[in-house]
């Protein structure tokens, strides 16, 4: 992968992972914002994994993959505590 492409990929991710922040921060509800947090989360660990794509470093995917089951297990507890309480 050319350093290029990955500038222009880690751009996109940058402001996408931006327009999340903005969105958690102004989010009118809580499941708004636990949506644009959870799309932040996505948008990091694609970052991650394009990151150990360019450098040829297999620890990164492993922790992309490490951190996406650990977001998966927060977010999925936050829903439902927002839901119906613990």
């Amino acid at each position: 992968m050319s350093a290029a492409l990955c500038v222009v990929f880690f751009g996109i991710g940058s402001a996408a992972v931006l327009l999340c922040t903005v969105r958690a921060l102004l989010g009118p509800t809580a499941s708004d914002r636990l949506v644009a947090v959870d799309g932040m989360i996505t948008i990091t660990t694609a970052m991650l994994v394009l990151l150990g794509l360019y450098l040829g470093r297999r620890i990164y995917v492993d922790v992309a993959l490490v951190y996406a089951v650990l977001a998966f297990v927060g977010v999925i507890a936050v829903a439902r505590y927002l839901e119906k309480g613990l």
